[in-house]
């Protein structure tokens, strides 16, 4: 299929192109200027494309100033507002037949457990962008499928998330964030991988799906396990108060969470490669 990718040279974006090349299909990036420029150059860019994957998004943790809240949030909606309208503007025949978009476990409220059917939505800036993502989706047309994919912490050799504790975490100073009670709702970054995948060669249905891991884990469990895996004691706490020092009101971003399970995932049978903590841990530290 002819695959077109917004945000193809993130780190989701590579790996997803990566695998879809991989298994034959013809994929290319759509380019930033692009998606901000006018939407006749990119109805005439999406001409032809079978389906369309939206990945764009500025980094969500960081110092959340008016700039960069202004950043992460047009960087999400307005991307997709733009290819909405350029996908309603070309004529039919040509149109995409499947919108496969990224969004964040970030819309559920914090301390809650969720499934896709929670309407218990986060009402902060998170979930403003989140649901603002989300939304421009329903003027697409009927007859083509959207799938939304609510992603979790993303873990990996190359996630951030990993990379960033490595070294810490080796010299034996790994840190619970905060109480460490707060949720982690991972996923294995080769699972995001396969489920793109398998919403463009296998699912035919619109959806939405909470894209973490079977298991249900705390920041505490997942300090206990790294440090396990690496063989290295975790005896630190990083203190709320330090957090929102650094990273202000984006601190809430490490230290309160929704609990999140992929209940649609599974119902659909997507079988997770990495569903709990330790068998994801056991692939990235080698």
């Amino acid at each position: 299929m002819k695959i077109r990718i917004t945000g193809i040279s993130g780190y989701l974006g590579i790996g997803i192109a990566s695998e879809l090349r991989r298994l034959g299909h013809e994929v290319s990036g759509i380019e930033r200027k692009l998606i901000y420029g006018s939407i006749s150059a990119l109805t005439k860019e999406i001409e032809n494309a079978e389906v369309i994957i939206n990945l764009a998004g500025a980094p969500v943790l960081q110092r959340w100033t008016e700039r960069t809240k202004r950043l992460i949030h047009e960087s999400r909606s307005r991307t997709t507002q733009n290819l909405v309208q350029a996908i309603n503007s070309v004529p039919e025949e040509r149109r995409p037949k499947k919108f496969i978009s990224a969004s964040a476990v970030g819309i559920y409220k914090a301390g809650f457990l969720h499934n896709e059917n929670s309407t218990n939505f986060d009402t902060g800036f998170l979930g403003l962008v989140v649901n603002d993502w989300e939304k421009p989706l329903k003027d697409l047309p009927l007859n083509i499928q959207k799938v939304v994919f609510r992603i979790g912490i993303v873990i990996g050799k190359e996630a951030k998330t990993i990379t960033n504790l490595l070294l810490p975490f080796k010299f034996g100073l790994g840190a619970t964030v905060g109480n460490g009670k707060q949720a982690f709702s991972f996923v294995h970054e080769k699972d995001v991988v396969k489920a793109f995948v398998w919403a463009v060669e296998d699912f035919d249905k619109n959806g939405i799906f909470n894209l973490v891991a079977p298991e249900k884990i705390t920041n505490n469990d997942f300090t206990k396990a790294l440090a396990k895996s690496l063989n290295r004691p975790a005896f630190f706490s990083i203190p709320e108060f330090v957090l929102k020092l650094v990273l202000g009101e984006a601190a809430v971003l490490l230290t309160k969470s929704p609990i999140v399970e992929p209940k649609n995932l599974l119902e659909a049978g997507f079988e997770f490669r990495y569903p709990d903590i330790e068998s994801a841990l056991k692939e990235i530290i080698v």
